[in-house]
Formats: structure tokens, sequence, C-alpha cells
């Protein structure tokens, strides 16, 4: 049987972390990128792969999780942390797509600038406004879907890690 563990700790705990760190910081290089196209310049293909390393680590976390289930006595939050854990991947996967968007966009204005010459210079022009405005609008959606979601899963987790019944709130006790 394969062990969930690394070096007596339990890797759920550890991919957890990575996740609540990088899922955030994709959502906002994603707004980011999607607001300001010259940062999505700087950014370039580091976008979808932050967002793809992301949806990587999701599974690897959803999986050591349910492990971890196995080999902890059952109660209400955890199940409530299991629920929102399998919210974070679906998230995951459209922040992927918007990402891999904004950069294949970019890098079409890009080519379509390198044809008209002097691409080097200045900022391609970018697709209608109208166009952008839904692209930020789809961006901000997903990127808060996202944020949210793994906000969900981490805050649900730390409870049902670290809730006692017999305490109300932090040091106080009965």
């Amino acid at each position: 049987m394969q062990t969930s563990l690394w070096d007596g700790i339990p890797t759920h705990v550890l991919f957890a972390h990575f996740v609540v760190v990088l899922v955030p910081l994709a959502a906002l290089a994603a707004v980011a990128c999607a607001v300001w196209p010259p940062v999505l310049r700087r950014f370039g293909l580091v976008l979808p792969l932050l967002a793809l390393v992301c949806v990587v680590l999701v599974p690897f976390t959803t999986g050591a999780g349910s492990w971890l289930e196995e080999h902890v006595p059952e109660n209400g939050l955890v199940e409530r942390h299991e629920e929102a854990g399998e919210g974070v991947l679906p998230w995951t996967v459209a922040l992927l797509v918007v990402s891999v968007l904004l950069w294949w966009v970019y890098r079409r204005a890009m080519a379509r600038a390198a044809v008209g010459g002097g691409a080097e210079d200045r900022e391609p022009a970018g697709p209608h406004v109208l166009v952008r405005l839904l692209a930020v609008l789809l961006t901000l959606i997903i990127a808060a879907g996202a944020g949210y979601a793994t906000y969900d899963a981490g805050h649900s987790g730390a409870k049902a890690a670290w809730h006692r019944p017999e305490q109300r709130r932090w040091g106080r006790q009965g």
C-alpha cells in the first residue's frame, strides 16, 4: 500500500500550501495581464505555465487528501473540506484556459505588428475594445472563482485540522 507521507508529514498538507500560494498568484497574474497588456509581454509564456502547474498540483493535493481522509477520524468538518477541495480543479482548469487564450491573443497581435514592421518599438494593436473588456471581465470572474475556491478549501481544511469541540475561540476554554 502506497503511503502519502513525506518525512512523517502527510503530503496533502505540503501540496496544499503550494496550491494556496500558487493559485491566487496565477489568478492575480492573469488579471494583471488582462488589464495591462505590457505586463503580459513581460510574463510571456510564464503565465500559462504557472496556471498549468496549478492544474497539475490540485489532483496531487486531492489525491493525497483522499489518503489522509482514510487516516483521520470521520467528521463533518473533514467532509466539508473534501467538498471544497473538489471545487478547486474546475476553476484552475478555467484559469489555465484563460491564461493560454490571453497569451495566444497577445502573441497573435505581436505577430501582426511584426508583419507591419517596428514591432520591437511599440506595443501591438490589441483586439477591439469590446473584446478586451470581455476578456478582462472573464478573467476577473475566473480569477475570483479560483481565488475563492482555493480560500474555501484552505479555510475549511484549517478548521478541520484545528477545530477542537471544547474550544469556542482561540485560547478560551468552555
